[in-house]
């Protein structure tokens, strides 16, 4: 499992021109699901996200985590972060897992981050969107599990 993490000051998952989740100051997770991954890899990231000191406190510092700031989430599913581009010049994506089992573990990802107290929104799997990223910084942090 990758995940992309981007501070943001705020979100927002489009499709068709219709807005289907927004934020304001939190965390945009882009994540890519392998074939091997499962509920372990999903809790670990999850726990570690929710849990990473990448907010500022009082005096500056890069010092608390999204839940001490109150942040929401967005979880887009992006198996683009499985690309493979050791060979020519077009990508191949035969490492992210197929939609059967990447689905539900998206899903389950977003379950868990709101288990942890995060307001979470996602994206629609499988659709074209437009993702709109404030990044906060820019933090942009990767993570693989």
């Amino acid at each position: 499992m990758r995940v992309v993490v981007q501070r943001v000051r705020s979100g927002r998952v489009s499709v068709e021109g219709r807005v289907i989740a927004e934020i304001g100051p939190g965390v945009v997770i882009l994540l890519g699901v392998g074939p091997q991954d499962g509920e372990e890899q999903a809790r670990y990231l999850v726990e570690k996200i929710a849990n990473l000191r990448i907010f500022e406190d009082e005096q500056g510092k890069i010092n608390r985590s999204l839940l001490e700031v109150g942040g929401a989430a967005i979880v887009v599913s992006q198996f683009t972060l499985y690309a493979d581009t050791r060979k020519g010049r077009r990508p191949s994506f035969t490492d992210a897992a197929p939609p059967e089992i990447a689905r539900p573990l998206v899903e389950r990802f977003a379950e868990l981050l709101r288990a942890q107290g995060v307001p979470t929104q996602t994206g629609d799997f499988g659709a074209h969107m437009l993702v709109e990223i404030a990044n906060d910084g820019p933090v942009t942090i990767w993570m693989e599990r």
